[in-house]
């Protein structure tokens, strides 16, 4: 997995300076050199669905096995001794661990691949292309009120500037994000949980046509999974205002930052076009926790539910072995009994 982020992030340093050689070429109106730019892209995007596709097949192979090792490990530590049959949790928690083992497990182990593979990249980005603004940007000469201003390494302080008020905007606008998702996950086993209770009550509660309890419970259970929903959506939508916005704008930012150079002479058009790419992938890098961070509060959600199911059982264990201690103690006890009488 490491190896296919480095080859992707090679092929991307190279599709950037692709696209500075294309638009100086395309500027130049030299046709001979945009037929050989194209001819090089073509190889170029051969070569990156090749690494995306061995960088799928390392993440889901991952995936897939460690998430074989955890549900078997669950499994085991469930069924054995019986553990099935007596295992409760705290009042308020769902009575479902099946859910915890086939879902939770799943996410728990699906989340942190995906999400370690996604920061990996973020870094490499935010190393490789931060060098791209610092050496092709360079220094904005600036007259201010008779004054020559420069400012060194603009365009990186610019996307570091930008990249936290976006993270700024993001956890003001979505501080209740992680919440929601949490509860809308924990919702939605409790809705489940249920339902199992109810199908395995069978029908000796459904007589003298009385809408029963478990009915009753499950629309109650229904109602709140709707409710976290609708609450979700609205959390949905704020952070929506920032990511939809700074999809648009950032673009449109660079072009502008990279425009005083241009039109002084001193940037091509292909360099813009390179910079323009590298300020919209290193802020991308920057706020990658701020991207996921809804999928992380999911990920951590199901963590501690799996955590809790382990911890459940670790409890019943030590009752277990308690219970195996005490009970010879009061076997011998009778037998002494027994004897004196």
């Amino acid at each position: 997995m490491l190896g296919s982020a480095v080859l992707q992030m090679a092929l991307q340093y190279r599709l950037n300076y692709w696209s500075r050689d294309f638009f100086d070429a395309f500027g130049r109106r030299d046709a001979s050199a945009v037929r050989e730019q194209a001819l090089l892209f073509v190889v170029l995007v051969i070569m990156s669905v090749v690494v995306a596709i061995l960088s799928i097949w390392a993440r889901m192979t991952t995936q897939r096995k460690w998430r074989a090792w955890l549900t078997r490990h669950l499994i085991d530590r469930w069924l054995s001794n019986d553990r099935f049959r007596q295992l409760s949790f705290q009042q308020g928690e769902d009575r479902n661990p099946e859910y915890r083992i086939a879902e939770d497990a799943r996410v728990a182990t699906d989340g942190p691949v995906s999400m370690a593979a996604g920061l990996l990249t973020a870094v490499l980005s935010a190393i490789i292309f931060i060098g791209v603004l610092w050496n092709v940007g360079g220094d904005l000469d600036l007259r201010l009120f008779d004054h020559r201003v420069t400012l060194p390494k603009y365009l990186v302080i610019a996307v570091a500037v930008y990249s936290g008020l976006l993270t700024v905007g993001m956890t003001v606008i979505g501080r209740r994000m992680v919440g929601a998702i949490a509860d809308k996950n924990a919702a939605e086993a409790q809705f489940r949980s249920v339902g199992g209770n109810l199908r395995e009550r069978g029908a000796a509660d459904l007589r003298d046509h009385v809408e029963p309890a478990p009915h009753r419970q499950m629309a109650k259970a229904f109602d709140v999974v709707i409710g976290r929903w609708r609450d979700l959506c609205y959390q949905v939508m704020r952070i929506t205002v920032v990511s939809h916005g700074n999809l648009l704008t950032a673009p449109v930012i660079g072009w502008i930052l990279c425009a005083p150079k241009y039109l002084g002479g001193t940037m091509s058009l292909g360099e813009v076009a390179q910079v323009v790419s590298a300020f919209v992938i290193v802020q991308t890098a920057l706020n990658w926790l701020v991207d996921n961070y809804a999928g992380l509060a999911e990920c951590l959600s199901s963590v501690n539910r799996v955590a809790a199911l382990l911890l459940a059982l670790d409890e019943f264990d030590r009752d277990s072995e308690n219970n195996t201690r005490v009970c010879p103690e009061a076997v011998v006890q009778s037998r002494q009994s027994g004897d004196r009488e």
